[in-house]
């Protein structure tokens, strides 16, 4: 099976949604993310329900009738099973971010050696994780499985989609499945760079402008894709990514002016490499 098969595209139903998650498991698992019974997933059902990992499961060999369904306070409504203990983590997510469908929460190796050595991934090194990502950055450390993991993230959620727990791993989500896979891999890839870098003893930073251009199209991408259309090259695109401040000028791109900045932007990366 390809990442096509848990692409977003039409309303799914239960099955398709246990079978996704399963298959999403077994790619994490392949990766090294998630050993042993580590790790969870979760994907909203409708506006009162979430379908979640068990707990002690291994994800590369989850079963679509394994899986749990839950209300979003976290009350037990079907499977053999009881939920991943760090539900609790999943609802707060899914309570303050309506616009997420879906999270991944695994122990990737190199980005979990930065969260236990208490350093965030949020430096910017990489125009392709600014343009889609952002800042990954890290929640103080909590006892996994308790409402003190819920809390460590509250101040990290809303601004971003992709968190390391210190001591513990990284939890990422979007829209769907996929996109809260894709993250992690994209947070993984980060984290062996950043090494990388930091085992040369160079890093080579993208400017204050680079990063504004490159968080314009994040933000650009971003409202279209919840707005669910295409703006046209003549129509401007409202680029704030934070509510303006008094007397902050408002700035607007059209999509060519947009797509010229990014591609100079990633001309400079090019040059310095």
């Amino acid at each position: 099976m390809t990442p096509d098969t848990i692409a977003p595209g039409h309303i799914k139903t239960e099955d398709e949604h246990r079978h996704e998650l399963c298959l999403a498991g077994r790619w994490l698992y392949d990766r090294g993310f998630v050993p042993a019974t580590d790790g969870n997933l979760s994907v909203r059902l409708d506006p009162n329900r979430i379908l979640i990992s068990p707990s002690n499961h291994c994800k590369g060999m989850l079963r679509p009738d394994a899986l749990a369904i839950t209300d979003l306070k976290g009350k037990m409504l079907v499977g053999r099973a009881g939920p991943s203990s760090e539900i609790g983590m999943h609802l707060a997510i899914f309570q303050r971010r309506p616009d997420v469908n879906a999270i991944c929460h695994a122990h990737p190796p190199t980005a979990t050696g930065f969260a236990a050595a208490g350093k965030a991934l949020d430096k910017p090194l990489l125009t392709e994780v600014i343009a889609t990502l952002g800042a990954v950055p890290l929640a103080g450390y909590a006892m996994p499985g308790t409402h003190e993991v819920a809390d460590s993230l509250a101040p990290l959620i809303d601004k971003h989609d992709a968190i390391l727990l210190s001591n513990h791993g990284v939890v990422t989500y979007g829209p769907d499945l996929l996109t809260a896979f894709f993250r992690m891999e994209t947070v993984e890839q980060l984290a062996k760079i950043t090494l990388v870098t930091e085992m040369l003893g160079k890093q080579s930073l993208l400017s204050g402008g680079d990063v504004e251009k490159l968080l314009a199209a994040r933000t650009y991408a971003s409202s279209a894709s919840r707005a669910g259309e295409s703006h046209s090259a003549s129509q401007p695109v409202n680029t704030g990514a934070r509510n303006l401040q008094q007397g902050e000028a408002r700035v607007t791109l059209t999509r060519q002016e947009l797509e010229e900045l990014i591609e100079e932007a990633l001309r400079r990366d090019r040059a310095r490499r």
